[in-house]
């Protein structure tokens, strides 16, 4: 569409077409000076360099931190788009979940990113929280992987709800959120339809012509509690989903490989 834009990489690695890289880290405030001072928008999707705690305070509590510091004294500080994570939510009897709802995470993943969103609410930058749901797509398949390589289970008992977004929804949607005159704190980044994941791996038996995943003995160790996010802010905001459901989005996957 004609913008620059830039990405803050800590090392060299492999260029981005029509993407300008900066170097700098976000555990070094000296770095952060080499940042350009006229953005329109920032968008923080940095991932951890390690999954456990220190890793998630390192880059979502200081590195964040660092980060807005120096944005703040831009002459027109840019608008701040912090992708979270549904993780900030402690649900886990299937309830139903919007913005509004009770924010208790169980694990520190979702305690992190909960601090770093108070950053964001609290800072100099105006911007946003967008919590996304589980992100898949090209490069993110281990769901379908795990159910061709026949290491899918299904879980026995209560359903255990999960949200997702594909990929190219998830970039999308960030892009919206960056565009938009006006935005609110939060939004939920999800698709549609909240599934759950019994019936997503029996789909995807299915799609690839494979019998249905067993039934596991014991229930099995749950990746994230059992909730239904509602996207209805984000919808009614403007943007409309690529990929409705985890149907839409699977076969699309399905059919690139």
């Amino acid at each position: 569409s004609g913008d620059e834009v830039f990405a803050l990489r800590r090392g060299s690695g492999t260029p981005l077409p029509g993407v300008e890289a900066v170097r700098a880290d976000l555990g070094d405030p000296e770095s952060l000076t080499s940042l350009p001072r006229s953005l329109d928008g920032v968008v923080f999707c940095a991932a951890p360099s390690s999954p456990d705690e220190p890793g998630y305070r390192r880059i979502f509590v200081d590195g964040l931190g660092n980060l807005i510091e120096s944005l703040a004294g831009a002459p027109r500080p840019p608008r701040l788009i912090f992708t979270s994570s549904t993780a900030v939510y402690g649900q886990s009897n299937g309830e139903w979940v919007d913005e509004s709802s009770e924010t208790r995470p169980k694990r520190f993943n979702g305690q992190l990113l909960l601090e770093a969103e108070t950053l964001v609410h609290d800072g100099p930058l105006p911007g946003c929280v967008l919590r996304l749901g589980g992100i898949y797509g090209p490069g993110r398949t281990w769901q379908i992987d795990s159910v061709r390589a026949g290491r899918a289970r299904l879980s026995p008992g209560e359903p255990h709800y999960t949200n997702r977004i594909h990929l190219e929804d998830a970039a999308r949607s960030t892009q919206h959120l960056l565009l938009l005159p006006e935005v609110e704190p939060i939004y939920l980044g999800v698709d549609h339809e909240p599934a759950a994941s019994n019936d997503v791996l029996r789909f995807l038996a299915a799609e690839l012509g494979l019998p249905e995943p067993p039934m596991a003995e014991t229930q099995p160790p749950r990746r994230a509690g059992s909730k239904r996010c509602r996207n209805d802010r984000l919808i009614e905001s403007g943007y409309r989903m690529v990929y409705a459901s985890f149907r839409e989005g699977y076969r699309s996957v399905l059919d690139a490989v």
